[in-house]
């Protein structure tokens, strides 16, 4: 919005405007409107999450711990979201495709964790969505927003179905359209992961923001065609806007860590987390950039196959491989502080992205 008043209304009449067609000023122009619109937000909103008694409950079987934290504000995913979008809309072009379909990703995934929090909260026994109806939900909005992207690259590339892999120069393999079907799992399983990582005070946040940092280089790169070729890169037109969405991602992300850092004031809930790695999965795969999200997120990736090898264990043998799954509870049950295993998945989220941003170079 900024962007047509200033730039393209008012550049005749002073140059000085000419500034806000740059994208680095816009991204962090929008990361500081995020982190300052959700930080004002939630002074008003957890006080009234807790006069309303919106609460967090506890699964009885987790560690005894964590009881203490029943009743701790949740749907706190809102606060993000609240200065995600309007940040967005302040900073962003909105005559890139790619801002329209990531806001309805954002919209459409924190809609259904919206409900699954007001279930669990309106029948008090942490009962949500039935695992299915939340299942069918991620599916449909997910083939939506897939085929949207397909559509879209048809129109500026030769080549809307292809996958790229990362560390290597020529290695390319054309899906056709396949890579919907490809697009969907990428999405739904980001989704679904951010969710799983989110049980303990902060610990999604912290992935989440170097999660974002490390997609905002590369949609950046992606987006310039001298950087994008220089380094071997596919070219994405229009990418380099969505270095200036996940800006405003990561400052509202900030805004929130404020108050969900240990101790807790509140929590995303399923609000938050489906939202957030949605987002994650639907720009990986519009940077073509799937791999580097594993990478990336790859605290995400191990929370989840902690789970998927405990089921598995348990259902094929009877015995359970960790003492608890997902595997931050794990470490938790084996006597580790709150704090510090929190903070150690920090560390290793940090060291996985440096990891990945090594693909910009080694191609």
């Amino acid at each position: 919005m900024l962007y047509y008043l200033f730039y393209k209304q008012l550049i005749a009449y002073a140059h000085f405007f000419n500034i806000f067609y740059y994208i680095t000023f816009r991204a962090m122009a929008a990361a500081a409107t995020g982190f300052l619109l959700s930080m004002v937000f939630s002074h008003y909103f957890i006080p009234f999450l807790k006069k309303k008694q919106i609460g967090q409950t506890i699964r009885e079987d987790g560690p005894k711990r964590h009881l203490q934290k029943a009743g701790t504000p949740t749907i706190g995913g809102v606060i993000i979201w609240f200065g995600f979008i309007i940040s967005v809309l302040l900073w962003a072009r909105l005559d890139v495709n790619w801002v329209w379909i990531i806001l309805f990703t954002a919209i459409s995934f924190a809609f259904i964790g919206f409900l699954d929090d007001f279930l669990k909260i309106k029948r008090g026994k942490g009962n949500g969505l039935k695992a299915r109806t939340k299942f069918y939900l991620q599916i449909f909005f997910a083939s939506v927003v897939s085929v949207l992207i397909f559509v879209v690259y048809s129109r500026y590339s030769n080549c809307p179905g292809c996958f790229y892999m990362p560390f290597f120069k020529n290695l390319v393999f054309n899906m056709g359209l396949f890579y919907i079907l490809f697009s969907i799992f990428v999405i739904v399983g980001a989704s679904n992961a951010v969710n799983l990582t989110d049980g303990l005070d902060g610990l999604a946040t912290g992935p989440s923001l170097t999660t974002i940092f490390t997609l905002a280089i590369f949609a950046y790169v992606s987006g310039n065609l001298v950087l994008a070729t220089y380094l071997r890169l596919p070219y994405v037109f229009g990418s380099g806007e969505v270095t200036v969405v996940l800006s405003a991602l990561f400052g509202s992300c900030l805004a929130f860590l404020w108050y969900n850092c240990y101790p807790a004031e509140v929590f995303m809930g399923d609000t938050g987390s489906l939202g957030l790695g949605a987002i994650f999965g639907v720009i990986a795969i519009i940077v073509k950039e799937e791999v580097v999200l594993v990478i990336a997120g790859g605290i995400f990736v191990i929370e989840t196959i902690s789970v998927i090898l405990q089921v598995a264990s348990f259902k094929t043998t009877g015995e359970r491989i960790f003492k608890m799954a997902p595997i931050h509870h794990h470490f938790e049950l084996k006597n580790w502080p709150e704090s510090k295993v929190i903070i150690r998945f920090w560390i290793m989220s940090i060291l996985l992205s440096l990891v990945a941003l090594t693909a910009l170079k080694l191609r």
